[in-house]
């Protein structure tokens, strides 16, 4: 037989509301009190009936978080991050992947709309002649954040980085070690991979270095793509002593093509990434990258979408942009 928040309430003499509140993490419940209703819950194996709960407050409590892809340590991180922010609130989440492709992103929207999601957290690929898939979230007055990527023309809440200050700071570091034939490795068509690249022009401007077409080579944004692209920069002559690459991933496949051009890093190749992802430090030769803050954006995206579930009323949107920090590893120092 089902058992009941009455079923709780009974054993312990207390009310139902009490129970209630215990259970949802909600209200003013003395310790004592809220320990007691969870050990009697635990022992009964209550099984909180999410249907129920939600004809009567409106909600799911369940958060879709869309995501380019699945196995990108960046996504997963952030993920991570989401859940552990929002799971003490009561909310799970349901994660999806788009693989990159805006319709199927669209559908994928559609299906989390479809079963009432209480917010979204999205790293979009649409673009932003393309907003009608935001227009259709507003319809329905579902919270929304975005992350990573902002679309312009929208006018959304937005957690990310400054992707412009990404470029500058790596590429600043590699002048800083002695590079003046810095390269490129730049990522797929997208907003973040500009203003990357922009960074890395201002910051070659800034140092008086002429910016060389030849050294900046399209490498897409995994490991595959980055090792394709640095066969394709390494038959530039004159050869580059610096690059700058678009993601960790890049710069991972960019390490296996210069070594086995016979060449090493950083003595004839420094090499600066971007993420700061779980292995970079353990590589053949760490990985000096530029963090970006990847755990924070996804807890203030949690915490700015939980914020707005609760509201009362619309608020403006929020843009929160996390500074990078360089953090130096073996593959730019050179004695």
């Amino acid at each position: 037989m089902t058992v009941t928040m009455q079923d709780i309430a009974k054993g312990l003499n207390v009310s139902v509301v009490t129970v209630s509140k215990v259970l949802r993490n909600q209200g003013r419940i003395s310790d004592a009190t809220r320990q007691r209703v969870l050990r009697r819950a635990k022992k009964l194996n209550y099984q909180m009936n999410f249907v129920a709960r939600s004809l009567v407050t409106r909600r799911t409590y369940t958060i879709g978080i869309l995501l380019p892809e699945f196995a990108h340590p960046f996504f997963a991180e952030i993920a991570r991050a989401v859940a552990r922010t929002v799971r003490p609130h009561g909310y799970c989440v349901v994660i999806s992947s788009f693989e990159e492709d805006p319709t199927l992103e669209a559908s994928e929207i559609d299906s989390l709309l479809a079963r009432q999601v209480d917010g979204l957290i999205i790293a979009s690929s649409q673009p932003s002649r393309r907003l009608s898939v935001f227009r259709k979230i507003e319809a329905r007055k579902t919270p929304y954040v975005l992350i990573d990527r902002p679309i312009a023309g929208l006018t959304a809440c937005f957690v990310g980085v400054d992707n412009q200050a990404i470029g500058k700071l790596a590429t600043e570091h590699l002048i800083a070690r002695g590079c003046n034939r810095i390269g490129h490795l730049r990522g797929p068509e997208l907003r973040i991979a500009a203003e990357r690249s922009e960074g890395y022009r201002r910051a070659l401007e800034k140092a008086g270095i002429h910016t060389d077409r030849d050294y900046i080579v399209p490498s897409g944004h995994t490991d595959c793509a980055g090792y394709k692209g640095m066969k394709e920069l390494l038959k530039v002559e004159p050869r580059v002593d610096g690059v700058f690459c678009y993601n960790d991933p890049v710069a991972i496949g960019a390490l296996k093509a210069i070594a086995e051009a016979g060449l090493r890093v950083p003595q004839d190749i420094a090499l600066v990434g971007a993420g700061n992802v779980r292995y970079s430090d353990v590589l053949s030769v760490p990985l000096t990258t530029v963090d970006q803050g990847t755990c924070q954006i996804g807890t203030l995206a949690a915490e700015l979408l939980i914020g707005r579930i609760g509201a009362k009323r619309p608020k403006p949107a929020q843009k929160i942009l996390i500074p990078p920090k360089l953090v130096e590893r073996e593959s730019t120092r050179r004695s």
